[in-house]
């Protein structure tokens, strides 16, 4: 068997690349560090605590304004109301004034 010339562009292997050694099983199967019992109850209340304040928020806002479409009729019916008296008030004849249009 003759070997022909490889061409000059063809990459050649010129070191053998050894596999690396595989790591030693006590370092992958390290144990988590442990966590005490109060540590996890205050992650959790930790949680709780932010989404209850959010879910506070939404539930008040939402109160606030169903409060608001319900007074505003209320409100708005009281200050006509008012505004009317005052007009009266202001157009009837004892104040020396006579009322529009006569």
């Amino acid at each position: 068997m003759t070997r022909r010339p490889t061409h000059r562009h063809v990459p050649t292997l010129t070191e053998v690349v050894q596999p690396a050694a595989p790591a030693a099983p006590e370092a992958a199967a390290a144990p988590a560090p442990a966590i005490s019992q109060e540590e996890v109850v205050r992650q959790v209340m930790q949680r709780v605590d932010a989404m209850l304040e959010r879910r506070l928020r939404e539930a008040i806002a939402a109160a606030v304004v169903e409060q608001a479409q319900a007074l505003a009729p209320l409100l708005r019916g009281e200050i006509e109301s008012s505004v009317r008296q005052a007009v009266a008030q202001a157009l009837e004849p004892d104040t020396g004034r006579a009322p529009p249009g006569r």
